[in-house]
């Protein structure tokens, strides 16, 4: 068990992945006086970090200060960790904590700050950390952090709220000191299932809001959208166990009306774009982060047919992104199915 540290306590972090979102937690990280490494897949934006004191492939005009600097390798990047946050694409996340469990060490705490179902296992991503690094760090030192939180208003120290769930009380408790800040305030959850499956589904309903707006279809129909998506989320969530509160909070549907409405969204844009007739694979193709929600889909809608649970917005994100479905007949197929009760008793 790691022990948990005084609330003053400074920290050593390993930041894997220097994308925005790992970019924007490391100036939380820094503000609060903690020492921050950051592993860069390309050495070029490592470089970059340590002598510009900047990252503008992934957050431009955010200076960062001298505590944080950045490696392209592995093991230079580890040592001396306390902490280890993982904030990689979901669907690099195994091939990634695989590659650097052996410069693990069984003390550190592990976090998981990545969204999304892994395709085939069906998996969180905090699942796949346990199954992965198995042997060195124990479940109990596995924590993530999710919230309505785009990495742009992080960088720039807007007020932001999120939560840390772990499979450990104590771990928990032990992120939410480590990340707390003026302008960063975090709260427990102790539903991790929960916490990252709503986390993770909200980026499918962020596609389908982008789709309606770039469609015309107006406000009406992405308030439904989002609405209906927190049902869907419920629904898959509570039938894996989780608890109906959380998808109330932060994680649920704070997240989701974030995601689903902001500029800032990279799913909600690719949505967007589809709604104005662009395709999938030329959107993708020009986009330099990963928009989540499109591997999601494929994992979420597979997990729902497995489990007989009903997904219809998941289902017609799916026809549209991978079986060619215009997005108009898909809202015309949400809108004249079955006429059903809003809430079963």
């Amino acid at each position: 068990m790691i022990s948990k540290p005084e609330e003053s306590a400074k920290m050593r972090v390993t930041i894997i992945g220097a994308g925005s979102w790992g970019t924007a937690l490391a100036l939380v990280l820094a503000d609060s006086g903690h020492t921050v490494k950051l592993w860069a897949r390309e050495p070029e934006v490592a470089s970059r970090i340590n002598s510009h004191h900047s990252n503008p492939s992934y957050l431009k005009g955010c200076p960062l200060p001298e505590s944080i600097t950045a490696s392209a390798h592995y093991a230079e990047a580890l040592a001396g960790a306390q902490v280890v946050l993982f904030a990689t694409p979901s669907h690099v996340l195994r091939t990634v904590a695989s590659s650097v469990k052996s410069l693990l060490e069984p003390h550190q705490l592990v976090i998981s700050v990545v969204k999304g179902i892994e395709n085939d296992t069906y998996y969180t991503m905090t699942q796949v950390l346990r199954e992965v690094l198995a042997g060195v760090i124990s479940e109990d030192q596995i924590s993530t952090l999710y919230g309505p939180s785009h990495a742009e208003e992080v960088a720039t120290r807007k007020p932001t709220a999120v939560v840390a769930a772990s499979y450990s009380a104590s771990t928990a408790k032990t992120v939410q000191q480590l990340f707390t800040s003026p302008m960063f305030r975090v709260y427990i959850n102790r539903d991790i299932l929960g916490v990252e499956v709503s986390g993770s589904i909200k980026n499918i309903m962020a596609i389908a809001a982008g789709v309606a707006e770039g469609a015309g279809f107006g406000d009406n129909a992405i308030a439904a959208l989002v609405t209906r998506g927190l049902q869907e989320m419920k629904r898959l969530g509570m039938r894996l166990g989780a608890s109906q509160d959380t998808f109330a909070g932060l994680a649920g549907v704070g997240d989701l009306v974030v995601t689903c409405t902001s500029g800032h969204s990279r799913n909600r844009t690719v949505g967007k774009r589809i709604g104005q007739g662009e395709k999938l694979d030329d959107i993708i193709s020009h986009m330099n982060m990963v928009a989540e929600g499109v591997k999601t889909t494929r994992s979420v809608y597979g997990w729902a047919q497995k489990l007989g649970v009903e997904m219809p917005i998941t289902e017609a994100v799916h026809a549209v992104l991978f079986e060619g479905l215009n997005p108009r007949d898909g809202v015309y197929r949400l809108m004249t199915r079955e006429q059903k009760e809003e809430i079963l008793y």
